[in-house]
């Protein structure tokens, strides 16, 4: 599901799961086929909005090279 959203957002996101496991990667695929409702996709908008994040998402040594 949490693909399937990522996907929904916009045509230049894309998402690069991870995984050692076939089992996982045709779970990971399986987002494709996924189409979520709207209602859907505005209730998991809301909800990774209320989400806290922190700290930075590079390390020092490589923030000099985001947005050149």
């Amino acid at each position: 599901v949490a693909l399937a959203w990522l996907l929904a957002q916009h045509e230049s996101i894309v998402p690069i799961p991870g995984t050692t496991k076939v089992h996982r990667l045709e779970e990971n695929a399986g987002a494709l086929d996924l189409e979520l409702a709207p209602q859907d996709l505005h209730e998991l908008t809301e909800a990774s909005g209320r989400i806290d994040l922190s700290g930075d998402r590079y390390p020092e040594h490589m923030q000099r090279w985001i947005d050149r």
